[in-house]
């Protein structure tokens, strides 16, 4: 098909050609896979005509604070909190400095997670996760979570960390369920209650 722009229907007597673009995405070396004879070379050929290299999210820390900003007034949008605004220069620096192993997936999570367990007007350092800082926030407990004042949705906690422990390990249900520290059974139950699998 990629070839010959042409297909053939299962029990079908003709050709049909066909136009389309085919635009392929990966986290891995592909030429590196081809030489280990991880991946078909002759495929790689076929589908590298323009390839594009998007650096990881730590490479280009200037998009960082724009990229946050628009989770947040999306976030705000979304769980009804317009009062909203920003984030102070302490907490974009910060946001900035990060490494951002799981790239943007990793730092949209963060914002969703600060946009429902937060309600101030400008997000400080002190409103960021505990893993983001590299330290330890008197008035947090050893999880770095501070309950608002007005109280929130245990479910929507749990399944958003569930969301996120998947996301972060490519959906592998194993390694998921080791970094929630609770059974695979388990993670399964839930997982298929927030409707995540």
């Amino acid at each position: 098909v990629l070839e010959e722009r042409i297909v053939r229907r299962v029990g079908g007597k003709a050709d049909i050609p066909v136009d389309v673009t085919v635009i392929a995405t990966t986290n891995k070396d592909l030429k590196e896979a081809v030489a280990d004879g991880a991946f078909r070379e002759d495929l790689y050929y076929r589908l590298s005509t323009f390839a594009i290299h998007l650096p990881a999210l730590h490479e280009r820390a200037e998009d960082i604070p724009a990229l946050a900003r628009h989770f947040l007034v999306s976030f705000a949008d979304k769980y009804l909190k317009k009062g909203m605004k920003g984030f102070s220069p302490e907490a974009e620096k910060v946001l900035s400095v990060y490494q951002w192993p799981g790239n943007i997936r990793e730092l949209r999570n963060v914002i969703e997670r600060c946009v429902v367990l937060e309600n101030a007007q400008t997000l400080t350092p002190d409103h960021l996760p505990m893993d983001l800082k590299g330290g330890h926030a008197a008035d947090r407990n050893s999880n770095g979570f501070l309950l608002p004042d007005e109280g929130i949705s245990l479910e929507e906690v749990e399944k958003d960390l569930i969301r996120q422990a998947l996301e972060r390990v490519n959906y592998n249900q194993t390694k998921a369920a080791k970094l929630l520290n609770i059974s695979y059974d388990s993670l399964r139950y839930q997982s298929k209650k927030y409707g995540l699998m």
